[in-house]
């Protein structure tokens, strides 16, 4: 699981999932670039890393069309990547009979477009080091029916036929690309889910998770590894990490 420090571009390091992710991957010994929109909660994310040469790129993703333009910048001035991990996301709890084209394309541009404008700018020449990775934060809301989240998990499904499809593409360049797909994890988006629902519809989401519900580190854990040589044989997949919700 040491990383060497290797470079690793962690997007939505600002909080939850992204931000427990580069403090994991720095304590395995990665260089880390911390992206998300708002600086000062990426230094609090800095603050928390093991001490390293890392850097802060201030950036919202939803300028889609520039991120491979800015992603050659950053290389060109750090080094190329061994490693990218895709955590930035919106969640939209929308029932259908209040969901328009414009919601759902807010959600597809973060969730989607960016991760694959994210993968053109990581197989640019000087952008990728022989052997490197991405992992795509997918959900089990991807793979299993909720009700009021057609949007959300449309995105997330997206997801996992495009770690495919890259996985496929990218193998020639020595790129492996996986998912990583969360059950319900205790973060500040999953806050906001909480207070979306009632106490009784909270309590029987709880209660899919036969082992309760995690943390934002098991889920860097499952990146961390998908990341390492742990998975040099491992491309086009997709690592469940639900407590059992998708067992049932």
């Amino acid at each position: 699981m040491d990383l060497g420090g290797r470079l690793v571009l962690v997007t939505g390091a600002s909080a939850g999932i992204g931000r427990e992710t580069a403090i994991f991957l720095s304590e395995c010994n990665a260089r880390l670039i911390l992206t998300a929109r708002h600086g000062e909660r990426l230094e609090q994310t800095a603050s928390l890393l093991r001490a390293g040469d890392h850097r802060i790129e201030a950036r919202d993703l939803t300028s889609t069309d520039e991120i491979p333009a800015w992603m050659k910048r950053v290389c060109e001035e750090n080094g190329p990547l061994g490693g990218l991990v895709h955590c930035a996301g919106v969640h939209s709890a929308f029932p259908l009979r209040v969901l328009t084209t414009e919601k759902l394309e807010s959600v597809m541009r973060i969730n989607v477009s960016a991760a694959l404008m994210l993968a053109k700018g990581f197989r640019q020449k000087g952008c990728s080091t022989a052997g490197s990775a991405m992992v795509l934060v997918s959900s089990v809301a991807g793979l299993v029916g909720e009700a009021g989240v057609a949007a959300y998990a449309a995105s997330k499904a997206a997801l996992v036929g495009l770690a495919r499809s890259l996985a496929m593409e990218l193998a020639g360049q020595g790129i492996r690309v996986n998912c990583v797909a969360p059950g319900f994890v205790e973060t500040e988006m999953g806050g906001r889910l909480r207070e979306a629902l009632t106490p009784e519809q909270f309590q029987a989401l709880e209660a899919k998770h036969p082992l309760g519900l995690g943390t934002p580190r098991d889920v860097a854990h499952g990146i961390g590894f998908l990341l390492a040589e742990t998975s040099r044989w491992i491309t086009g997949t997709t690592l469940v990490i639900d407590g059992g919700y998708t067992a049932h």
